[in-house]
């Protein structure tokens, strides 16, 4: 197999030691940084002539990058690729100069369903010190909205679905297949809104949905729950909404709900992605290694 003559990793790729080790072995030469670089010249300055680049999603490789660094002809996202639209890298200009990206999919949504379960269970039960209602509340007979119904709506609304929830969704795209398989039922947006208690975002990297008239449709006495890994909302929008009584906002991190929301009484945000378990980086560093080794192997 073919090797890259230097690989660089501008940031860390958030993968198992042992895993960056074998992607080392894949180029002559290999120098990665475990620090996240702070501006385009920065990162322009740690790629240099290397031909294969590594990143996660903390970085952006922009246009500006790609014409100051023309040796690339690989760049390896070691984290989650749905759309161009979605990406931190500039994909369309990089097909454009004959540069290959690949990205992973599908490694993180276990733990993502375990965090959507037990963060509910918490505080519809007031495990947590804080409880949603003046009594205990089960999950069964639940009205439970899901916007965007993906690989992670669709498994968080089967496990919901499995607690005894009703699963209401909204999509794009309608899923007629998952609605008779699953016995879940396609709202609009707006209808939606108006009629789950929980509402459940589950949405690619900058997409927003979520505004101050979307807000109120929802009502008071209702939850958020964000598992994409940027706002679903806009982030005053939601501040405003969570100042009335009984509403609550659960995020599993807070890049995903926002920092100004983080410190709020009724914001819970976790510490570290529900979707980067131990077995989800093993899971995402084969997934990295198989796109690597599939451009060496002349497959793109």
């Amino acid at each position: 197999m073919n090797k890259f003559k230097k690989m660089v990793a501008i940031e860390s790729t958030r993968l198992p030691p042992e895993w960056d080790q074998r992607l080392a072995g894949y180029a002559e030469v290999s120098d990665f940084y475990q620090d996240i670089p702070k501006n385009n010249s920065e990162i322009m300055k740690r790629i240099g002539n290397a031909d294969s680049v590594m990143l996660s999603y903390t970085s952006r490789i922009e246009r500006e990058v790609l014409e100051a660094c023309p040796q690339i002809r690989y760049i390896g996202m070691c984290c989650s690729l749905y759309s161009p639209e979605s990406a931190n890298v500039d994909i369309r200009y990089a097909n454009e100069k004959g540069i290959v990206v690949t990205g992973a999919r599908d490694y993180g949504d276990e733990g993502v369903k375990e965090y959507v379960i037990s963060e509910l269970v918490r505080l519809l039960h007031g495990r947590g010190g804080v409880m949603w209602k003046d009594e205990p509340v089960e999950l069964t007979g639940l009205n439970i909205g899901i916007v965007g119904l993906g690989t992670v709506g669709n498994i968080v609304a089967r496990t919901l679905r499995f607690f005894g929830a009703n699963i209401h969704y909204f999509s794009r795209t309608r899923k007629p297949e998952l609605e008779s398989a699953n016995s879940y039922t396609y709202l609009p947006l707006d209808d939606l809104l108006a009629k789950t208690d929980i509402l459940i975002t589950c949405l690619n990297k900058n997409v927003v949905l979520m505004g101050r008239r979307e807000f109120d449709l929802f009502g008071s006495g209702k939850i958020l729950v964000n598992v994409s890994i940027s706002p679903s909302h806009e982030i005053p929008a939601l501040r405003d909404w969570l100042k009335n009584k009984g509403n609550y906002a659960l995020g599993d991190t807070v890049a995903g709900l926002g920092e100004e929301i983080s410190g709020m009484p009724n914001a819970f945000c976790g510490t570290r992605s529900a979707g980067l378990t131990s077995l989800a980086k093993q899971r995402l560093a084969q997934k990295v290694v198989s796109n690597i080794e599939a451009f060496l192997s002349g497959a793109f």
